[in-house]
């Protein structure tokens, strides 16, 4: 079972939230606003959170942005908005799933499964019994540990997952799709999504997309990564 958080201004949602999802098994703490949220995954290590959009301090879409700032927790939106644009547009913001009240907490444990398999599933899938090293980079799949130059890198869920795929295919140009596919588990997206994340990446190896070191991207192809050309002599 998993440890949840409900994040939920409506006392009456909130009070059956938590006592279906403790009824199926769940450690279940509860929050009403965008801040409280923030302040609770600062210091707690949830396996889940559920995320309501209208709060009444914040935006659910810029407490989204927020959280993504400082947590890889899945998060599940879950919200009586159902516009086809804003759901993809919170998918690519950093959702793992969303849901259109009313749901029953049948369809909202099978989320959070589902979500729970996928994330589990793409740890596994990085999982490797060996260090992989490319250049200076230092990627310990098991350990979710990675290294440039033997300096620890600061990384995000999100961004050790794409660093440490790329690194298992070292000079392998992988498309976008198979990126969305394989990293973001997702069928669908543009690419904002992958280019938002790689910029990240880039800052965090000291390199840009217009002076690349490790990362490359091939326009309207794919990305590589690759070691570093070493520099010419004088």
């Amino acid at each position: 079972m998993a440890s949840v958080l409900v994040v939920e201004d409506d006392q009456f949602v909130r009070s059956a939230l938590i006592r279906h999802l403790t009824e199926a098994g769940h450690t279940v703490r509860s929050v009403g606003t965008a801040l409280e949220a923030l302040r609770e995954v600062a210091h707690v290590p949830f396996d889940v959170v559920i995320l309501d959009l209208g709060l009444p301090d914040l935006d659910g879409s810029e407490a989204l942005k927020m959280l993504r700032g400082i947590t890889d927790v899945p998060v599940i939106i879950a919200t009586a908005r159902d516009d086809e644009t804003e759901i993809v547009r919170l998918l690519n913001a950093g959702a793992d799933d969303y849901l259109t009240k009313p749901f029953s907490v049948e369809h909202l444990s099978a989320r959070i499964a589902a979500v729970l398999r996928r994330t589990r599933t793409a740890a596994a899938d990085t999982a490797s019994p060996t260090v992989i090293r490319v250049g200076g980079l230092a990627i310990d799949p098991l350990r979710r540990h990675a290294e440039l130059d033997g300096v620890p890198l600061d990384l995000t869920r999100r961004e050790f997952d794409l660093l440490a795929f790329l690194a298992g295919r070292p000079g392998v140009v992988v498309p976008r799709r198979e990126l969305l596919a394989e990293v973001w588990r997702q069928s669908y997206g543009d690419d904002q999504t992958i280019d938002v994340h790689l910029s990240w990446l880039r800052r965090k190896l000291g390199e840009t997309a217009a002076r690349p070191r490790y990362l490359h991207t091939l326009r309207g192809v794919g990305v590589k990564l690759e070691p570093p050309h070493p520099e010419p002599l004088p």
